[in-house]
């Protein structure tokens, strides 16, 4: 810019170069007007504020005699952006990332900035050594295509961690405790060994965590940084810690000032023990804890403060837990966001809390567990903000759906079903309404089926499930059993829960049975039952849950019990009672990591036959997937002579497993187990013994031993893109004479 020369008035303000801009919109950018004195600064100023438009390439001001010239460059407009050479990042990703757009005004600045947003973009993907360029091609009429060159290079991982400082624990023990991986060939399904800032801080808060549930409570991570190599090729990450000295928990005390509400009274729900090392992670939870049962003991409004201190001459730690009344806090409103397809009213219905209710954060806590079972967000998110008046709160419950809708064609291989084909369609959500609703076809080698089903869980709106099913189901047991069954019928069913832990289904199922292509070399028991049957039954299960999740569990128990009378009309008469119990123990505190946990599980049942109508079908079989390392119906009854499985009235198995992670990542969704599985089927009570004959011309015997059978091994399951794998080795059995065993079990299927 020339100066423009001070001193006198301006004329008149006259504008040359726009095409495009009016000369109205170039005049209000600028900070002098005709009739103004000729002020340096403010001409200045008016240069400024027009270059920062981001509209001009060029703009220049100049004084003609009392006149006053604006000489302008407009930028060009942006006819199209395209991206080439990008393949980590598709097209619709980075059009919606950049500012420049079509028919937007280009400028050298926007184009910048993109390309190096672009460059951040590839960074959070791990592809630091990725190259970006922006190239213009210039068109007529001052237009420009922007081309934004991209290299995507290689993806840059973690190549070395390093921690420095640990002397309790060693470098690969802390490693398994951090998220990010070293790189491994193996790792190709997962992300952890790519460097991500986020997760260098999340490293560090697990690092913590870990030292102070193991009783480093003067731990520190004193430096967490990462280098990139010089070829930009990997990153070396490398924490500095300070360990600090290792306390154990001196005294413990329970302080209550409620009434009628002592400290003694409250002592047993407290698991620490003085002398055992302090663990930081479980004072949290054992105030949950004890807030939990002040509640449950008719105190809406209770607050548990911990109070620890320290004492370092004797690296102990003493706990104190202040029990008292809590603010009066109530829900004023409960506002749910992201339901685009799911109504209130199924998300209203999971709450455990209402407007009015008073503040509990362990309902609250159930309320997201609940949500999150129902399989129909991606995620929950409940938030609670200061409501109109100080003893108000506002619940804000932030879900994002996923699809509920699923048409699905799959296919796998199973050990009891052999090779199969699943084509089905279902809607888990339909309409939004929570209903459950699915159509779906089998076909296997050993087992087909095509089955029809709809479940309302909450029917009328009210407390209460409503379902039925439409079946037909085919099983070919040539080759674990000499004849081949039908099933065909239809089933009703009606559930309550009496409260948030027990519940209640009541069923009733008419069936025709067939048994047909028995061989002709098959025991006499099973050829005198060919034919159909007509099964018509009403059965009722009581559930009491107290898992902490229904679709995961990780703690706690459930039991369940259940009875079937059948002789409501039919052939079948008999009554079969059932139960079955489950207990999970974390192993959270001994192994610093929620995956490790023991299942310990047991089933009873035993089959009374009225008037000795009972089928082969309808009895109990031992063996697959209730008794791993025996084929299935392998282990029990069977015949003397043939060797075939004839079933049994009385079944008991127990299962003991050990669950635990693989040291692999845990993005590829391995994980192991140790099981062993105990079991006994007896009391075959079969009749005209005496009297049978087999084909060879013997008298008929029945092998019934109700010793126990035993199954130990190892196990793997790998949650793949493909769907599930299940693997299980059971080497060591314990079988009687006649039983099946089958030491290799596998599982795989899939939908897509």
């Amino acid at each position: 810019m020339r100066p423009a020369p001070a001193g006198g008035a301006i004329q008149a303000v006259k504008i040359e170069g726009n095409q495009r801009i009016e000369e109205g919109t170039i005049r209000s950018y600028m900070l002098v007007r005709a009739g103004d004195g000729f002020d340096q600064d403010r001409v200045d100023r008016s240069l400024k504020v027009l270059f920062a438009t981001g509209l001009f390439q060029d703009v220049r001001i100049t004084r003609d005699g009392d006149a006053l010239t604006v000489r302008v460059v407009e930028n060009p407009i942006v006819n199209r952006v395209a991206f080439e050479g990008n393949h980590k990042l598709g097209d619709d990703t980075l059009k919606t990332e950049t500012q420049l757009r079509a028919r937007a005004v280009y400028s050298a600045a926007l184009a910048d900035a993109d390309r190096r947003h672009i460059l951040d973009l590839y960074a959070k993907r791990g592809y630091y050594n990725a190259s970006v360029e922006a190239k213009i091609i210039r068109l007529e009429q001052n237009r420009v295509d922007v081309v934004f060159q991209v290299d995507d290079g290689q993806v840059t991982l973690v190549s070395k961690i390093a921690i420095v400082g640990n002397k309790a624990f060693s470098q690969s023990r802390l490693t398994d405790v951090i998220d990010s991986r070293e790189q491994r060939w193996w790792r190709f399904l997962s992300t952890s060994d790519q460097y991500d800032p986020e997760r260098l801080n999340y490293d560090r808060e697990l690092l913590r965590r870990f030292y102070l549930k193991s009783g480093y409570a003067d731990f520190e991570v004193l430096d967490g940084r990462a280098e990139l190599s010089p070829d930009r090729t990997g990153f070396f990450v490398t924490y500095t810690i300070k360990e600090g000295e290792r306390y154990r928990i001196g005294k413990v005390a329970v302080n209550s000032q409620l009434r009628n509400l002592t400290g003694d009274d409250l002592k047993e729900v407290v698991p620490m023990v003085e002398g055992d090392w302090y663990d930081g992670d479980a004072v949290g939870k054992t105030s949950d804890k004890l807030e939990e049962t002040v509640r449950t003991r008719g105190y809406a409004f209770v607050e548990v403060k911990p109070r620890v201190s320290r004492n370092a001459s004797t690296h102990t730690i003493d706990i104190a837990y202040d029990v008292g009344q809590g603010p009066r806090v109530y829900i004023e409103r409960i506002d749910i966001n992201g339901n685009q397809r799911t109504m209130d009213k199924v998300v209203r219905r999971e709450m455990r809390v209402a407007e009015g209710d008073a503040f509990n954060a362990e309902a609250i806590r159930r309320s997201r567990t609940r949500l999150t079972d129902l399989g129909y967000f991606q995620s929950v998110d409940i938030v609670n903000s200061p409501g109109s008046a100080p003893d108000k709160a506002v619940l804000t419950v932030n879900i994002a759906e996923k699809a509920t809708g699923e048409l699905s064609f799959g296919g796998g291989y199973s050990t009891d079903a052999g090779a199969l084909v699943d084509i089905g369609l279902a809607e888990r959500n339909l309409v939004g309404t929570g209903i459950n609703a699915s159509v779906n076809g089998v076909l296997a080698q050993k087992r087909s089926s095509i089955t029809l089903s709809v479940t309302d869980p909450y029917f009328l709106d009210r407390n209460l499930v409503l379902g039925g099913d439409l079946f037909l189901i085919q099983t070919n047991n040539l080759g674990t059993q000499v004849y081949d069954e039908r099933r065909a019928g239809f089933a009703v069913r009606s559930g309550f829960a009496y409260t948030e832990n027990l519940r209640q289904v009541i069923s009733y199922s008419l069936v025709k049975r067939t048994v047909y292509k028995v061989q002709t070399t098959a025991s006499p028991f099973i050829t005198n039952q060919a034919g159909a049957t007509t099964l018509s039954q009403i059965g009722s299960v009581l559930t009491l849950d107290y898992r902490d999740s229904r679709v995961s569990p990780h703690s706690g128990f459930v039991v369940e019990g259940g009875v079937d009378f059948a002789g409501l009309g039919g052939d079948a008469k008999f009554l079969r009672t059932n139960g079955s119990v489950s207990y999970y123990i974390p192993l959270d505190r001994l192994t610093g990591n929620s995956d490790w946990a023991v299942k310990v599980a047991g089933t009873a049942g035993y089959l009374y036959s009225i008037g000795g109508k009972d089928q082969i079908i309808d009895r109990f079989f031992l063996g697959g997937d209730n008794l791993r390392g025996f084929q299935t119906g392998g282990a029990g009854p069977h015949d003397a002579v043939t060797g075939d499985p004839l079933g049994g009235r009385l079944i008991w198995t127990q299962t003991t497993e050990l669950q635990f992670p693989l040291p692999v990542s845990a993005d590829l969704g391995l994980n192991g187990r140790l099981f062993v599985d105990v079991g006994a089927l007896s009391d075959a009570a079969f009749k005209n013994v005496g009297s049978c004959i087999e084909a060879n011309g013997t008298a008929c015997r029945v092998n019934s031993s109700a010793a126990p059978r035993i199954g130990a091994g190892v196990g793997i399951s790998w949650r793949t893109q493909f769907g599930l794998i299940n693997i299980d080795l059971t080497p060591f059995v314990v079988r009687k004479a006649g039983d099946q065993t089958q030491i290799f079990r596998f599982g795989f299927g899939t939908k897509f």
